[in-house]
């Protein structure tokens, strides 16, 4: 009778640990899964408001057209093609440094400056800019839970069950690492 009492509280014992783990990687799973779908709703704010700042911009015709051109294909890229989330982290990236090579070199244009539509579009893509930052520290922090659960023992056994693999963070290129020359990006 001890033995069946015993056997039946190790079973317990398991259970609960395993329903924990289990519960645990399904949770960390829903934060990346939530933190990105943040991410998604400010970049969506952020595609809806670049092609308003590219037509006000472009009636300055010797406004930077190139980066114009940039800035609106990789919208595109983003919007009309099936990437995966790697590949669409690559691109938003991309995007938040063409635009803010956009707000440097509006300084040698006065008129475009003062415009009170492109102000208001410059101070608009600023703050979702600002939310946007905001939201990949959280989903990096939600990704780095995530991926200490798929790794790290016990509970990594049962993401290879559940076929849970890493994700990856968002992250600088190298070179948004460098250090900024501040007199070049005056000088264009």
């Amino acid at each position: 009778m001890k033995v069946i009492i015993i056997m039946i509280s190790i079973s317990l014992v398991l259970g609960v640990l395993l329903t924990k783990l289990y519960n645990g990687l399904v949770y960390k799973k829903n934060q990346v899964d939530n933190a990105f779908s943040t991410i998604d709703v400010l970049l969506q704010k952020r595609w809806d408001l670049i092609p308003n700042l590219v037509a006000v911009a472009q009636n300055y015709k010797e406004f930077e057209q190139t980066t114009l051109t940039e800035i609106a294909r990789l919208r595109n890229q983003v919007i009309s093609e099936r990437v995966n989330q790697s590949t669409r982290i690559q691109l938003e990236d991309q995007i938040s440094k063409a635009l803010g090579n956009i707000l440097v070199t509006v300084e040698a244009y006065p008129e475009l400056k003062s415009n009170e539509n492109f102000l208001q579009l410059q101070y608009s893509i600023t703050e979702i800019e600002e939310q946007i930052s905001a939201a990949r520290r959280f989903y990096n922090s939600a990704v780095t839970e995530y991926n200490n659960g798929v790794e790290m023992f016990p509970s990594n056994i049962l993401a290879s069950g559940m076929h849970y693999q890493r994700k990856v963070q968002f992250q600088a290129t190298s070179q948004e690492r460098q250090n900024v020359n501040v007199r070049n990006l005056f000088n264009q």
